[in-house]
Formats: C-alpha cells, sequence, structure tokens
C-alpha cells in the first residue's frame, strides 16, 4: 500500500469513528428531547393558572405588594441567563448568550448596574473567561431540571431582590432563556421576573388578552382570608418558582432539539467527507496499479532490447 492511501484509509477510520460518536449522540438526543417536551408541556397549565391567580389578587386586592410595586428609581438589575452544561448543540448557546448581551447593554445604557445568575456551564465559562463577576451560578442541571432547582434558584433572587440595592441588592430581575416552539425553532428571549407586571382583571378574565369576556361573564369577586397581602406573600414565591421551572424546562427542550440538528447535520457531513476519502484512496490505488504496470512493462522492454543486443 503507498502513502497516499495510507493516508485516506487513516482519515476514513478516524471519520467513521467520529461518525459512530455523532450518531450516538444524535439517537440520545433524540430519544430525550420527547420527554423534555412532555415536562414542559405539563408544565405549563399550572404555571399559566398560578400566573392568572396572581394578577386576580394583585389587580382587586389594590395592595401594594414589594414584588408588584414599580421602584422609584432602579439603579441594579439582575440577569438569570439560562444555558447548557454541554455543547455539540450547534448555535445554541451563541444565539442565548448574544441575547443575553443585548439585554445587558440595553440595561447599561439605561444607567442600571447588572449582577449576573447563570445556570449551565456554558454560560458560566463565557462569563468568567471575559472576567465577569457572576452572583451566584448552578451547572449540571439544564437537561434534567426539577423543581428543587427551580426552588433553590428562586430563594437566590428573591433574597437579593429583597436586599437593598445599596447593599448589592436588586431592583428588578430579568431571564435570559430559549423559548422551546418546536422541533425545528427555538428563539432566545428575555423577559422581566420581578417586579411583576399584572395585567388588568378583565385580561385575567379572558386569559391574558385583550379582548372582552365572552357572554358577558364578569370578573368573580374574591375575598382574602387572612388578608391580600398573605396571600400574596404565599402567592408570589410560588409564582417565581413557577417561572423559572418553566423556563428550565423551555431551555432544556430547545438544547435536546438544537443537539439534535446539530448530530444529525455532523454525521451527514462524516458521511459525506468518507465517500469522498473512498473516492480519493481509490483514485489513489488506481493510479499506484498504473505505475507498477507501467514499470513492469518498461522493465521487459529493456531486457527484451538488451537480450537482442546481445
Amino acid at each position: 500500500m503507498g502513502a497516499q492511501q495510507r493516508v485516506f484509509k487513516q482519515k476514513i477510520r478516524s471519520t467513521s469513528s467520529l461518525r459512530k460518536i455523532f450518531k450516538a449522540m444524535e439517537l440520545i438526543a433524540a430519544s430525550r428531547i420527547q420527554k423534555a417536551i412532555a415536562r414542559s408541556q405539563s408544565a405549563s397549565p399550572y404555571a399559566n393558572a398560578l400566573t392568572r391567580a396572581v394578577s386576580a389578587v394583585a389587580s382587586e386586592s389594590n395592595v401594594d405588594h414589594v414584588l408588584t410595586t414599580e421602584p422609584e428609581s432602579v439603579t441594579r438589575a439582575a440577569v438569570l441567563v439560562i444555558g447548557p452544561d454541554r455543547g455539540f448543540a450547534g448555535a445554541y448557546s451563541a444565539n442565548l448568550l448574544r441575547e443575553a448581551e443585548e439585554l445587558n447593554r440595553l440595561l447599561r445604557s439605561e444607567g442600571k448596574d447588572v449582577s449576573l445568575f447563570t445556570v449551565g456551564g456554558k454560560a458560566k465559562n463565557y462569563y468568567t473567561f471575559r472576567d465577569r463577576a457572576i452572583e451566584q451560578s448552578w451547572t449540571g442541571i439544564s437537561e434534567m431540571p426539577t423543581p428543587e432547582n427551580a426552588r433553590e434558584i428562586g430563594e437566590a433572587l428573591l433574597q437579593s431582590f429583597n436586599t437593598d440595592s445599596a447593599q448589592t441588592g436588586v431592583d428588578e430581575i430579568y431571564i435570559v432563556f430559549t423559548k422551546f416552539v418546536s422541533s425545528v425553532k427555538h428563539d432566545p428571549e428575555y423577559r422581566r421576573l420581578l417586579p411583576l407586571e399584572v395585567v388588568d382583571a378583565d385580561e385575567v378574565a379572558t386569559g391574558g388578552t385583550s379582548e372582552p369576556a365572552k357572554d358577558g361573564a364578569a370578573f368573580p369577586l374574591y375575598e382574602f382570608e387572612p388578608s391580600a397581602e398573605a396571600v400574596l406573600d404565599s402567592l408570589l414565591p410560588r409564582y417565581i418558582d413557577s417561572r423559572i421551572l418553566s423556563a428550565l424546562l423551555s431551555a432544556s427542550a430547545s438544547e435536546q432539539a438544537s443537539r439534535q440538528a446539530a448530530m444529525k447535520t455532523a454525521t451527514d457531513n462524516a458521511d459525506d467527507l468518507i465517500k469522498t476519502y473512498t473516492r480519493l484512496a481509490n483514485t489513489a490505488r488506481q493510479a499506484e496499479i498504473t505505475q507498477e504496470l507501467t514499470e513492469i512493462v518498461g522493465g521487459a522492454d529493456a531486457l527484451a532490447a538488451s537480450s537482442a543486443g546481445d
């Protein structure tokens, strides 16, 4: 075997080994994505119902609660960036971090300091590499987030929110994550988590839309026990946890969908490379055979000429 053939054979073997890894990761992501989608969809009804309940209590009670009242001046904002722990997901991490950087620039242009909280190793490494201070980070939970993880993150954010901004506290909390739309569409976006943007009672009665209630349905009257403020104190932490869990689950589904698509593309590219290297190896083999035949024929002619001369 010639030198060129050995080079191409080695490339074929290495590409075939990588293809096996890409294919395995594609199958693993395909098996996990349906579970991630199901978990995200199952959490949505509870989160939506809790949102309507919080909005109803806040709009009907007219209580000035710390979590629903707009501060007079905002000097510091917390940004929670929900990213993946692993790579091999195409442009998933890059698009998310680009959205987070746009939010950071917007907040700084408004004269606000930014306090960073991160989920996932990719977001943590991104800001650590750039010497950006991170208040708190969570890793190892991006693919299988649990309600306990959401509660831990929510408690840390609420503690920072309840601390005075002059003492490293924050006046606003934003969350940046990738919203899962479908297996081929998932868009990074950011939302303000606190203070709550409470919708009007009419909008709550119609499910959060601006259309009037059908059939003249009136918004129900509530009596709060022991008080509206106590009800809000109980509901709002659960609301924060549900919003964070919903974002974590949506990001998890988006991550698996992105990884499946990226690994499918990598597998297809590996197949194309193997075909190309195989064709080049065959061409090199044919060239070597042709050269050997030419040398044999040339040698035979030389021997025949030498014999005739004798």
